[in-house]
């Protein structure tokens, strides 16, 4: 039982982690990434779709991203969705495709990239805290109803404390890194 308990934890914390990861490829570092704008999406068709799902993406240089839609009809619609999303771009549509144009980051931009970053990672922590906490009152529980000695419940409890350890670290690692990431000028 304790196994699956410490097998469950470890899997919630790796998301938690991989989560993370994600979210930090999102964060603009000045370069062009077809990851910055991943996650917006346009009303077309009915419904709102991913980019990725209504038009090609590419980076030819480093400061420019080129969306080109399969239906030209999108334009708009995908244009309001890079308007609406939180990046700060200008889209700048030709009718046939939308070039947006990373400005270089100033300073100032960079440290409030850094202030997210550090939020993003907080709040993953804290998905990871929540799940030691699950785990911990399933470990209680066993003991309470006598499933379980009292040595292999403080032993439990010490194995997921260091699973939180490790996914905590690697966490604080990938901060690290975007932080450096973002800084460089």
């Amino acid at each position: 039982m304790i196994k699956e308990i410490l097998a469950d934890a470890d899997l919630r914390m790796k998301q938690s982690v991989e989560v993370l990861r994600h979210e930090l490829t999102r964060i603009r570092t000045g370069k062009a990434s077809v990851g910055l704008i991943e996650p917006i999406k346009a009303e077309v068709y009915g419904g709102e779709m991913p980019l990725s799902q209504v038009a090609t993406i590419t980076t030819p240089d480093a400061r420019t991203i080129l969306i080109q839609p399969w239906d030209k009809s999108t334009l708009g619609a995908i244009e309001k969705g890079i308007q609406k999303s939180d990046l700060g771009l200008n889209p700048n549509n030709d009718g046939q495709q939308i070039r947006l144009t990373l400005p270089p980051l100033n300073e100032e931009r960079r440290k409030e990239l850094v202030k997210i970053v550090k939020k993003y990672v907080e709040e993953a922590k804290t998905a990871i805290r929540n799940v030691r906490r699950d785990a911990n009152e399933h470990v209680k529980k066993l003991e309470k109803d006598h499933k379980i000695s009292e040595d292999d419940s403080h032993e439990a409890v010490d194995q997921v404390q260091k699973l939180t350890d490790k996914h905590i670290k690697e966490m604080d690692h990938l901060m690290e890194l975007k932080e450096k990431e973002v800084m460089e000028v």
